[in-house]
């Protein structure tokens, strides 16, 4: 099978080469907003939107207009291109929302489909030269793009690299229901509980304290840009404490089950505000902008996103059901009704009368439904 895997080091350009590195950026960040707002005027217009390889004569008019286009490597404009047409194309199809404008110093990147090289410590970048990285670990297959990006103040490279394996097989046998929440961040069907890690709840009165710092400063001065500065590394940490949690505890879920079942949940509609319209205001506001800001800090997509290509490379599978009546329904009986949970940890079915842990409930009631998927030969929706 073909395994297609990212390798994501820290970079350590010099002066010059981080300079560089952020005229790269810029010029990958003016490249796609000039050709978004030809496409927009296309629009307007109720013309059909320019084709990759008109934008790309475009641009060639655009380098002509523009002398410093020239000084960057070309291949990292085209690929802007061609994501932009991706995205438009997506756009246009109904699958996602209009591409945005780029903002400087959000979302810094650009990428190299080819003429990479990688020594020992050094990686070198066309029209950059050689700059050092941290090799944290080897890179294993034949580098494909290359993709470096700016997050928190620094500059980081991930390598997307290619290699041919055997067809994995799973070296365990069982089965497993996972009940995802946010009191009890995940809750196994064999019993296993895992504790939410809460990275931005534990560090939300320190970000709204650099915030209102921020506010009280004059904006674009040194002091100003400290604390943004500041508020960015925060934000970093947040999410490194977040991915580090799901990598380590996705990884130990998918060697330990060779068929992981999960409820399909919908994060984005769970988390829509409340506060609904001018004429018909929403209820109990405050308190559903803070069950919203628990849900995001769980991170459950990326979660299940891990869990998906991780089995894959192990041969196992993700079968994801519907959440539907999970924590109402009996998994001794199988009876449902709302009045079977009371309260928020605890199940007592009002049939039979069987007492459970409500998460430890509904976990067992999703691989139930789980194998139900597998036993009707509907497993389209794994890893796979």
């Amino acid at each position: 099978m073909m395994v297609y895997s990212a390798y994501r080091f820290r970079l350590e350009p010099n002066g010059q080469q981080s300079d560089r590195l952020s005229q790269f950026a810029g010029c990958a960040r003016l490249v796609w907003n000039k050709n978004l707002e030809r496409q927009k005027g296309q629009l307007e217009q109720k013309k059909k939107v320019f084709s990759y390889a008109e934008s790309c004569k475009a641009l060639t008019q655009f380098k002509k207009e523009v002398s410093f286009l020239t000084d960057v490597h070309s291949q990292p404009l085209q690929q802007v291109l061609k994501d932009q047409d991706l995205a438009m194309r997506d756009f246009l199809a109904g699958l996602k929302g209009m591409p945005r404008f780029k903002k400087k110093g959000r979302h810094d990147c650009f990428r190299f489909p080819q003429g990479v090289k990688v020594d020992e410590k050094k990686i070198y970048l066309p029209k950059i030269g050689w700059v050092k990285f941290r090799k944290s670990r080897e890179i294993v297959g034949t580098i494909k793009n290359v993709t470096v990006s700016r997050t928190g103040g620094k500059w980081f490279v991930s390598i997307q690299v290619e290699r041919v394996e055997v067809e994995p097989k799973h070296p365990s046998s069982t089965a497993v229901g996972i009940d995802l929440g946010v009191a009890l961040f995940a809750t196994l069907s064999d019993g296993q509980v895992f504790k939410p890690v809460d990275s931005f709840k534990v560090r939300q009165k320190k970000l709204a304290n650099q915030q209102r710092s921020l506010a009280r400063k004059v904006k674009g001065s040194e002091n100003w840009k400290k604390q943004k500065s500041a508020i960015q590394k925060t934000h970093v940490r947040i999410a490194n404490m977040r991915r580090d949690y799901l990598h380590k505890l996705s990884t130990k879920i998918s060697k330990s089950h060779v068929v992981i079942c999960l409820e399909d949940l919908k994060v984005q509609n769970m988390t829509r505000s409340a506060k609904g319209t001018q004429e018909k205001p929403g209820k109990n506001v405050a308190a559903k902008s803070g069950l919203n800001r628990s849900i995001l800090d769980q991170g459950w997509y990326e979660f299940k996103r891990q869990l998906m290509y991780k089995q894959a490379w192990r041969g196992g599978h993700v079968v994801l059901v519907n959440p539907k009546y999970s924590s109402q329904k009996c998994s001794n009986c199988s009876f449902t009704s709302a009045e079977n949970r009371r309260t928020q940890a605890n199940f007592n079915c009002i049939g039979c009368h069987y007492v459970l842990n409500a998460d430890l409930n509904a976990a067992k009631n999703i691989l139930a439904a789980g194998r139900a998927v597998i036993a009707c030969g509907d497993i389209g929706q794994d890893a796979a």
